[in-house]
């Protein structure tokens, strides 16, 4: 059983990444510092815990694992706050990539896949995008991410590091075990508030918007669901580690979402209609992102295999039992 080490692995893509590396028979070892995932999500190898800025630790875990390959997720994700503080993205994201890399180097692993987002693109230009559309991101996360990138292709061309990026839209949806799923403190992404309407959490939910030029008036996205992305770095890892050369791809379902739509697809998985208010468009947020994922498809060989209703039914099953526990939990 071939060793994989996954930074990140105890977050909302690397665990469920975790789980399909388990099902395909490799063995993940999660490094992660928990500031963002949670111990309970690692259930398919051991966790060691560290930062990935700390290279003396990284080559402790090299040395006392010896995986063939890495799968790299830590990172800070949220967008308002990269714009409030860059430094602080810049330093884990780019900075502590660097020392991942040159950790997996010192220890002989050449090959890395990639946790990296539609956020590089920036405005669209064209839609659906492909992964020649130029990238302009928008914001210190975005730009981060896009550092990574050409850092990758850099290691690649002088040194001969192999990497594959992935390119993530709209990840969603959870293991529909329940095992596993999208867990944020605090919550800022669109299907779990929604979720968190349903359950009587939140009041209600606001659509940013309702102007765009849209079949509906409302911003369009391109939701994947989390076990198709898992899917997809299994796929390249396998592919990286049959010696195939660095490239990128863009993972998304291809088909786009609006706002509206999302609001009524989560009101059909939680059995009632959600309170919807509606307010002014937010800066910097595109009328439409869909992906390309032709280059996937020809590739990787992967096919994105669960529509919205199964990410949404899904992730309501998730959240709901989860406020479910938490209320068996409280003092009665």
């Amino acid at each position: 059983m071939q060793t994989v080490l996954v930074t990140g692995g105890a977050g909302y893509v690397g665990s469920h990444a975790c789980l399909a590396l388990a099902q395909a028979g490799f063995r993940p070892v999660v490094f992660d510092d928990l500031s963002n995932g949670h111990r309970e999500h690692v259930q398919w190898g051991p966790l060691e815990v560290g930062d990935i800025r700390d290279a003396t630790r990284l080559d402790a875990v090299f040395a006392a694992h010896g995986p063939v390959a890495v799968l790299h997720f830590a990172a800070r994700i949220e967008v308002g706050e990269s714009v409030k503080n860059p430094g602080a993205f810049f330093d884990v994201n780019v900075g502590g990539t660097i020392t991942l890399i040159e950790a997996a180097r010192r220890a002989g692993v050449n090959a890395l896949v990639f946790s990296s987002t539609c956020a590089t693109f920036g405005e669209p230009v064209r839609m659906p995008m492909d992964e020649a559309h130029p990238q302009v991101p928008l914001n210190p996360y975005g730009r981060g991410k896009l550092m990574v990138e050409q850092a990758l292709a850099d290691y690649d061309r002088y040194v001969g590091f192999r990497s594959t990026v992935l390119r993530y839209f709209n990840a969603a949806g959870a293991d529909p075990e329940g095992r596993i799923g999208e867990w944020h403190e605090p919550e800022t992404h669109a299907i779990p508030l929604a979720l968190q309407v349903a359950l009587g959490q939140r009041s209600h939910f606001t659509i940013f918007g309702e102007d765009y030029d849209t079949p509906d008036g409302t911003a369009v996205r391109d939701y994947v669901h989390v076990l198709d992305l898992a899917d997809a770095h299994v796929s390249a890892l396998k592919r990286l580690l049959a010696g195939a050369t660095s490239t990128a791809f863009n993972l998304g379902s291809g088909e786009g979402t609006s706002v509206r739509q999302l609001v009524d697809g989560v009101g059909r998985a939680a059995g009632a209609p959600l309170k919807v208010e509606v307010a002014p468009r937010r800066t910097g947020d595109a009328p439409m992102l869909v992906a390309d994922n032709g280059r996937a498809r020809a590739e990787l060989g992967w096919t994105p295999s669960r529509d919205l209703d199964a990410i949404l039914s899904s992730a309501w099953r998730w959240h709901r039992d989860q406020a479910l526990l938490r209320e068996e939990k409280l003092p009665r």
